[in-house]
């Protein structure tokens, strides 16, 4: 969650209301939180048959909004007012004369999703003035793993980089896709504090056999007949394996293997702190590193710089399929 995103949840929760909120932008997820805490969270239960109205953008009249909000509260001390969708308003500039002198006894949220209101306007710089203005900006696509690994932090159910960029992989950019499968795995394994692979595979459906990210530790590990499976699955499916992922996914595990080749001796978690990881993947990593000692390393470390290079077009016409098969040939040298 952003700052701003938190300082408003809290001047919420701690009941510090203003009378207008703006929320705008192209990312829906952090929009639909706040609009459902308006709708479900502010008024009590009793209250919100007379003092709940939710109005949509393209079946009204900037009038009929501002009479909602100019009327008063009925059993209450407050009421709610929503404008769903208000890009679609006619009239949406005609929102500031309520803006200038809005109703101490209403909460207007005015919402605004898929894109920026024009932050020129003069219902933007009132919103700021007399409320809160958040735009719900767009997470970047190489953000995301990162935003999981965050949004795990948050609700104390630890997501790991491996993990995460798995799912940001196969769910793409879908921020409310991405936390129903974590709520998903959370409501069958309520125990459980850690998003494995083992519980990606069993309640989201993401196969660890044909898996970009698990590709180097097939190589690793020695087990020829597993790597050559995966490196057939991913030479016929070429979509599940593009280069610039692939050459990420064997560069973070060929750093950690770096690393550990100067952690011997280390308690293990002095390891995991080094390495960026969990206490249980240690092992693992330290199991591989002995297999494969630093000069190796170094030499498939510059092959990925080559290989890279080679992806983009650069001193090499070959596609994917035929790179994938060159580049794991020669680390097996």
């Amino acid at each position: 969650m952003t700052a701003e995103f938190k300082k408003l949840f809290q001047s919420l929760q701690s009941k510090q209301f203003a009378p207008v909120y703006l929320v705008d932008g192209e990312e829906p997820y952090f929009i639909d939180i706040i609009t459902t805490y308006f709708e479900e969270k502010i008024l009590q239960p009793h209250e919100r048959d007379f003092n709940l109205m939710v109005l949509y953008g393209k079946d009204s009249d900037w009038t009929d909004v501002v009479n909602a909000c100019r009327r008063f509260p009925m059993f209450a001390e407050r009421q709610v007012v929503i404008l769903k969708d208000a890009a679609q308003l006619k009239g949406f500039n005609e929102l500031t004369g309520y803006l200038e002198n809005p109703s101490p006894t209403t909460i207007f949220l005015i919402e605004h999703r898929f894109k920026k209101a024009d932050g020129r306007s003069k219902v933007v710089k009132l919103a700021k003035e007399k409320g809160f203005h958040f735009t719900s900006d767009k997470v970047r696509d190489e953000q995301i793993p990162q935003w999981i690994q965050n949004y795990g932090k948050e609700i104390n159910f630890q997501v790991g980089e491996r993990e995460s960029q798995i799912l940001a992989t196969y769910l793409g950019n879908d921020l409310q896709k991405i936390a129903n499968e974590i709520e998903k795995v959370r409501i069958n394994v309520p125990d459980e504090k850690e998003l494995s692979m083992a519980l990606i595979q069993k309640f989201i459906g993401i196969s660890r056999e044909y898996n970009v990210f698990e590709f180097p530790e097939a190589l690793t590990s020695g087990d020829r007949d597993k790597l050559y499976r995966m490196l057939s699955y991913f030479v016929a499916n070429p979509k599940s394996a593009p280069m610039p992922l692939v050459i990420g996914s064997f560069y973070s595990h060929f750093n950690k293997l770096y690393i550990a080749n100067f952690l011997r001796g280390k308690t293990e978690k002095e390891m995991a702190t080094a390495l960026g990881t969990y206490p249980s993947k240690v092992r693992e990593i330290m199991s591989a590193a002995q297999n494969w000692p630093l000069d190796r390393v170094e030499h498939c470390m510059m092959l990925l710089g080559k290989f890279s290079t080679n992806a983009v077009g650069i001193e090499s016409n070959v596609d994917d399929r035929e790179l994938l098969k060159e580049m794991v040939g020669k680390m097996l040298i």
